[in-house]
């Protein structure tokens, strides 16, 4: 029974300290998490290569050797050392974890830059226009989580966005807010104390709701607060996989009233000249 009712993740469930990339989806979640490592799989080879797993092999391998000399229970902890280590190494990039929310997975990583991958994925599909997912919908890369209080989040923002807006270091920026299975926070709240925080590292950082160089992303699911800093927000459609592969010339099919008034008279000259041309040579006739 235990086992039937463990969550999706293993028994993994989202928390405080760790570091992944946050992806949403239509209801699919198993097929997601499916494409989410072919996709990150795919990438994470190649900006760091392939896993390696020989080195832990041939440890294993080499320490078969020494059990003769150990005892029974002591070659037993070894074993089971040794299990739990190469399981460790073999999950050491992508693993699921439970979430806590419907229609999102977590996947946690290690040993990479989560903002790196990402930004590196969206960009090369925004370039080639190759749709690679089908139920993913936004893949967004987390650099941190704490705990979701405002007393904590002001703690561990302090120091997180010193990277990218304490000085010398400047931008603009905006600030995204979703919470999901949360009620004791405030969107207005969380915003204007996190933009404060950015203010105080350098007074230069300005916010810009247009196009910014910086967006902070503040996903909030249950107790726990999972923060990025990323860039080209704007450009890669809100980090949406499927929207960032559309050609113009589908978004304007899309948007068919871009066409100015000007445009459309332009279209219709042609048609009314052509029109009283005609009408003159019957005339003639």
């Amino acid at each position: 029974a235990g086992r039937a009712k463990r969550p999706r993740g293993g028994g993994r469930q989202l928390e405080a300290g760790m570091r992944g990339i946050l992806i949403t989806c239509n209801m699919n979640e198993r097929k997601c998490v499916g494409e989410a490592y072919s996709l990150l799989g795919e990438y994470g080879d190649l900006l760091y290569g392939p896993e390696q797993f020989s080195d832990r092999e041939e440890q294993l391998s080499g320490s078969e050797r020494e059990e003769d000399e150990d005892d029974v229970e002591a070659a037993l902890k070894k074993e089971v050392g040794q299990i739990r280590a190469s399981t460790e190494q073999k999950l050491r990039r992508f693993q699921s974890v439970e979430s806590g929310a419907n229609n999102v997975v977590f996947i946690r990583t290690q040993g990479i830059e989560p903002e790196n991958l990402v930004h590196h994925i969206l960009k090369d599909m925004h370039a080639t226009k190759k749709k690679k997912t089908r139920v993913i919908l936004r893949m967004l890369p987390i650099s941190g989580t704490c705990k979701a209080f405002m007393e904590d989040m002001k703690k561990y923002t302090e120091t997180f966005f010193e990277p990218w807006f304490k000085a010398p270091n400047k931008g603009t920026f905006q600030i995204v807010y979703k919470a999901r299975n949360n009620s004791h926070m405030s969107r207005e709240e969380v915003i204007k104390e996190l933009a404060g925080i950015v203010g105080s590292l350098n007074p230069e950082n300005k916010v810009d709701l247009n196009n910014p160089q910086y967006t902070i992303v503040v996903e909030i699911i249950k107790n726990v607060c999972c923060l990025s800093v990323v860039r080209d927000y704007v450009l890669f459609r809100k980090y949406n996989l499927q929207e960032v592969v559309k050609s113009n010339k589908e978004e304007t099919q899309q948007n068919p009233s871009s066409l100015t008034e000007e445009q459309n008279s332009k279209v219709v000259k042609p048609e009314t000249e052509e029109k009283s041309s005609k009408e003159v040579k019957q005339e003639n006739k």
